[in-house]
């Protein structure tokens, strides 16, 4: 399970890497740390067709009677078809703009927390995307709180490649890294949508950081 990721390049370069206008992107400051529940931005289709960039809440809200409801970050590949998460692959589907992400290594006392990256020559942190999901709700997000319409998002997770298992032997995240892959999860088939949930190449990526800190230093 992955709860915790940054974003740190500018809006501009989010922009032009996943193809909105600059009259469809709200302004954006580089985070490096995102956690359950912060906002944090999402390229998503507008009621018109177009690509809008937009700030959504991490977590899709789960309903707990008695308790206070619980923020589902992560969609798992293998429980895509229950009615929880189904009418969102199928109709709300978005691209969650991505320089690193971590995993904690639970096996240590202290744990110690380890951040991922694609592997690129020329840049240390380049931009990527989760394969991500979206909607709208309407209800409490506190325990006996007042009801909110908030925005929500949530990605998927597969099987972990050989990198990502040294630390994490459950999930990693659906990396999408390129125009065409990212196009497909936004607007193809439901089964061709499905055709992109498989471990991202472990030679594709590198472990940047590995430490204490809950952030990514390099923003």
């Amino acid at each position: 399970m992955c709860n915790l990721y940054s974003q740190t390049r500018a809006v501009e370069a989010v922009r032009r890497l996943f193809r909105v206008s600059s009259n469809r992107a709200v302004a954006l400051e580089p985070k490096d740390a995102i956690f359950p529940g912060h906002m944090a931005p999402v390229v998503r289709r507008a009621q018109d067709g177009e690509r809008e960039l937009v700030e959504l809440s991490w977590g899709f809200v789960l309903p707990q009677p008695g308790k206070a409801p619980r923020r589902v970050t992560n969609t798992r590949d293998d429980k895509m078809d229950s009615r929880f998460w189904r009418d969102s692959l199928v109709e709300r589907r978005c691209l969650v703009p991505v320089t690193s992400f971590c995993e904690p290594n639970a096996d240590v006392k202290p744990a110690t927390w380890n951040w991922f990256a694609l592997a690129d020559e020329e840049s240390p942190r380049p931009l990527f995307a989760f394969a991500g999901i979206w909607r709208v709700w309407n209800g409490p997000v506190k325990k006996d709180g007042p009801p909110v319409a908030l925005d929500v998002f949530s990605f998927m997770t597969t099987t972990p490649n050989a990198l990502v298992e040294t630390v994490n032997h459950e999930r990693m995240p659906v990396l999408l890294a390129g125009e065409e892959a990212q196009a497909q999860w936004m607007d193809g088939s439901y089964a061709e949508a499905r055709a992109l949930l498989r471990p991202y190449p472990p030679e594709n990526m590198r472990l940047v950081q590995t430490g204490y800190e809950k952030k990514d230093l390099l923003a």
